[in-house]
């Protein structure tokens, strides 16, 4: 097995078992600059399939959010631009359009961070977050599905939600998503935070939704352990690009993913795992 430094080089790829589905998202060699200057990330291509559950993996600032925020359109607020490559949605490119019209074609982005009403009850937010897209039945219905999904929400529903706690406000926000009725549901870092047994909760319930909804997910964590045990295949990215994809199983057992994700450093100190990071071998 040979070491490499370099990251520039095409990712491992093998058998990706969602690859015989077309694409709902697919992003094809996408850079990101900050400021006119930072590059945050190059060369990143994922695809995640129509009704599939696909992670984004990588450590702290290794560029997950900036891949999602340039699926959302919310590069710009922060003085971020894609600069090269192409975003398509369902088969069109949605470069041009503005994040209000990305989440009108059925993009929704749950950013890190639980972001809620804080002085409004669950029912509010589900109810304001409903006048993005359809009626008042669709907001009923939309609400009761919500319900069902996360009953701790229906029995909180008229708390105010600034008192919830971490996991019901993360509930909330999965579910303020879900009442704009969308195709594809990105979540970022959202087990950030929270008790491994409420990790365990919501992440079940985001696979029940995915395979009972048909609803597409891209997932971003750094908690690769509880990420993989949901997902069909992921990507990690490091270093703002694509280092390998592969399915979920093969990931699990890469040396190097257990080593560095899965708690596989244990014994190791910082340096020795700074050292071994310069050598890691996505690539051989």
């Amino acid at each position: 097995m040979h070491s490499t430094d370099n990251l520039t080089s095409t990712p491992t790829v093998m058998h990706n078992p969602a690859a015989n589905l077309a694409p709902v998202l697919s992003l094809n060699n996408v850079e990101v600059i900050y400021d006119h200057v930072s590059l945050a990330i190059k060369g990143v291509s994922i695809e995640v399939p129509q009704g599939g559950m696909v992670a984004l993996l990588g450590a702290n600032g290794a560029g997950k959010s900036t891949t999602l925020k340039s699926i959302s359109g919310l590069l710009r607020p922060e003085r971020g631009l894609v600069t090269r490559g192409e975003v398509r949605f369902i088969g069109h490119n949605i470069d041009a359009l503005a994040p209000h019209e990305r989440v009108k074609l059925g993009i929704v982005h749950v950013l890190e961070g639980r972001r809620v009403f804080e002085h409004m009850t669950p029912d509010e937010n589900l109810i304001a977050a409903s006048a993005v897209r359809g009626g008042r039945e669709d907001m009923l219905r939309n609400k009761d599905m919500v319900y069902t999904y996360f009953p701790r929400l229906h029995q909180r529903r008229t708390a105010q939600s600034g008192y919830l706690s971490g996991g019901e406000q993360q509930m909330l926000a999965i579910g303020r998503a879900l009442m704009t009725q969308p195709k594809l549901l990105m979540l970022d870092e959202p087990s950030l935070g929270l008790a491994p047994f409420l990790v365990t909760e919501i992440f079940d319930i985001v696979r029940r939704i995915n395979k009972e909804e048909g609803l597409s997910v891209l997932l971003v964590e750094q908690n690769a352990i509880a990420a993989l045990d949901v997902v069909s295949h992921g990507y990690l990215i490091e270093n703002g690009r694509v280092v390998m994809h592969d399915n979920a199983e093969a990931m699990k057992k890469n040396p190097d993913i257990q080593e560095f994700y899965l708690g596989g450093a244990e014994g190791h100190n910082f340096h020795d795992i700074k050292h071994y990071r310069r050598r890691k071998r996505w690539l051989t």
